[in-house]
């Protein structure tokens, strides 16, 4: 499973077409989107990251465009917004599941016409920017609730990559205990091993919460 989605991400980076990353929450849909950027032609520009879930949706517009000075109560000085810093880059839009329409249709202007204006301004800014877009909703459902707008599902799903949970690639858990124990011991918290049947007891477990939750495991292992 993970060889192909090495393959289909090696395809889509040399393009600059939208994409859609799903999976479960801990799967590692950010890894497959800064994958997607490092071997982009954008690989030298900085990734830009924005969690939809995390923005109270008030201040969802200024975070994705920016706002003009006196735009708002507190707005003391010109803001860019996570539209201008991925210009010629890239710009993740995680949980892109919990944005308001309101923003959801922002978005899809900019994803056709490549160009906003800031909150409280009325100067048109033109960007270069390449969307990769992450759920663990199962958007088509939300369409038919009314929460997400079937247009910007289409711009975004040019190509739809699906990141597996772990426990449909178990095989994976050995070579992934093994390349966190190296990342611990760079950070100091010693050398050390996993016993076989240690290991084999990880390998049956369903890790409901995917690779987030097997690397909290390990992490919590090696310290204690």
């Amino acid at each position: 499973a993970m060889v192909n989605l090495g393959q289909e991400l090696e395809l889509v980076a040399a393009t600059n077409t939208s994409v859609l990353i799903t999976g479960d929450s801990g799967t590692g849909k950010e890894l497959a989107a800064r994958t997607i950027q490092i071997l982009s032609p954008r690989r030298n520009k900085p990734f830009v990251r924005l969690n939809c879930a995390a923005i109270p949706r008030e201040l969802m517009e200024s975070e994705l465009f920016g706002h003009e000075r006196g735009a708002f109560t507190g707005a003391d000085k010109v803001k860019q917004g996570k539209f201008d810093q991925a210009d010629g880059s890239t710009l993740f839009l995680d949980e892109i599941g919990d944005m308001s329409l309101k923003s959801q249709a922002k978005v899809l202007r900019i994803l056709q016409e490549q160009k906003f204006e800031r909150v409280g301004g009325n100067r048109t800014i033109r960007v270069d920017v390449r969307i990769l877009a992450a759920t663990n909703k199962d958007l088509e459902l939300e369409i038919e609730n009314g929460n997400f707008r079937a247009d910007l599902f289409y711009r975004l799903n040019v190509v739809p990559i699906h990141v597996p949970s772990l426990q449909d690639r178990r095989e994976d858990i050995p070579a992934l205990v093994q390349d966190f124990l190296i990342q611990f011991r760079s950070k100091g918290l010693g050398k050390k091993q996993f016993a076989g049947d240690a290991l084999a007891m990880l390998m049956r477990h369903s890790w409901p919460g995917n690779v987030r939750e097997l690397r909290n495991m390990v992490e919590r292992l090696v310290i204690m």
